[in-house]
């Protein structure tokens, strides 16, 4: 792995609540909720990690806003060096299931090293905002999610073992998700911590944009720059969770051309709803499944057949080949009439409800979720997914340690 150190972390006093002052990472904050996260506190840190206006107006007025909560104590520097254990605690399927990772200041590097992996391709105009935003704070809010090798169970131990302190932190989000926070400030589990990364592979499971800004900012400012925020869970804890991304169209097939469409490579089965359709897809064993559902109130579960390998190219590599993502925008949309212009996301299942009950949308295609397996495999092969093809749940914190950048 990459080199970590410990950090003398910017958090909220405090006397300022954290559910009030925090927010999910800047990319799922759509504009109805960042208005939202504006009303709820007039310091959440929301007006630090999104532009308020337009333009150069919008980053200059959150590096002044973050300067000034600096100098009046909103935002205090710990007094020492540590990092910093995050456990996350949530609902999933039937089930509570707990998270936790590190927070900790690591040396960002080139994939070529193979010793940070990335999954997936960044966007030129995403990247450009968190470059503007970066050189205007001059700080981390949002740490880049890492998932990291840890076979022998070590650094989960490790992390575990901390839990038995009183936190720093505590509190519950608007989705129910309980948040601890914990210091690592003492020498000998420190050490036991950076060895327990020292020799892993680290794969990024989100914040890519941020992960090219930061090697951005390490080229125009030399190697003490290429320090930034990271968070590291293992690889195989329960706690690990990929939610599908679900495709919303706005054109396609009726449900006669599609079951015409599909009928010669996928077993089709109706379901009675459009979550009966997503639960069945979810639980199919198939090599590729995923569920189909219209306005109409018709919705089908798909699940291939051998033939419907032939529809992706033999030549592509076979960790994409995998992927239920590639494999319907390569070979199911396509056969489908639908075009790449028509395809919209959402990533829970209950927007994809939504938007069928109201008939905001042609149909939608209900996905499952991307194994962690097809993730790393995808990486080590050195390529890329689909767009929207992983949701990590739950999302981490944004200001609730905080990086000043070094350099």
């Amino acid at each position: 792995m990459a080199e970590i150190r410990p950090f003398r972390g910017l958090l909220y006093r405090e006397d300022l609540d954290p559910a009030l002052v925090l927010a999910p990472p800047y990319d799922v904050i759509p504009e109805p909720q960042q208005e939202a996260l504006l009303r709820r506190h007039e310091r959440n840190v929301v007006r630090l990690i999104l532009a308020g206006s337009p333009g150069e107006e919008g980053y200059a007025e959150a590096g002044a806003c973050f300067a000034r909560w600096r100098a009046d104590g909103t935002l205090r520097e710990d007094p020492a060096e540590a990092l910093y254990v995050l456990e996350q605690s949530f609902d999933h399927d039937g089930r509570t299931l707990v998270r936790r990772g590190l927070l900790a200041r690591f040396r960002a590097e080139d994939a070529e090293h193979g010793r940070i992996l990335p999954h997936e391709h960044t966007r030129a105009g995403a990247r450009e905002d968190r470059w503007r935003m970066l050189l205007a704070t001059r700080a981390n809010f949002s740490p880049i999610f890492m998932m990291l090798e840890d076979a022998a169970g070590s650094l989960d131990r490790l992390l575990q073992a901390r839990t038995g302190d009183m936190p720093a932190r505590t509190y519950r989000d608007d989705q129910g998700i309980g948040h601890k926070l914990w210091r690592v400030t003492e020498e000998a589990p420190l050490a036991a911590l950076r060895d327990a990364l020292a020799a892993a592979k680290a794969y990024i499971a989100d914040g890519h944009h941020r992960y090219a800004t930061a090697l951005r900012y390490r080229d125009a400012h030399g190697e003490d720059g290429a320090f930034t925020l990271g968070y590291f869970t293992p690889i195989g804890a329960p706690g690990l969770v990929v939610l599908p991304y679900h495709r919303i169209l706005s054109a396609g097939p009726d449900p006669d051309a599609a079951r015409r469409a599909l009928g010669d490579a996928f077993r089709l089965e109706p379901a009675g709803s459009v979550a009966e359709a997503a639960r069945h897809a979810a639980a199919s064993r198939a090599p590729h499944a995923f569920a189909l559902a219209w306005p109409s109130g018709e919705a089908l579960l798909a699940e291939s057949e051998p033939a419907a390998e032939a529809w992706v190219g033999a030549q592509e590599p076979p960790s994409l080949r995998a992927l239920d993502t590639f494999f319907v925008h390569r070979g199911v949309l396509p056969r489908l009439g639908v075009r790449d212009d028509a395809v919209g996301y959402v990533h829970s299942l209950g927007e994809a409800e939504e938007a069928v009950r109201l008939g905001r949308c042609a149909l939608a295609v209900l996905m499952r979720g991307t194994p962690v397996a097809q993730v790393l495999a995808v990486a080590d092969a050195r390529e890329s997914m689909p767009a929207k093809s992983t949701f990590f749940h739950p999302k981490l914190p944004s200001g609730l340690v905080i990086h000043p950048l070094v350099g």
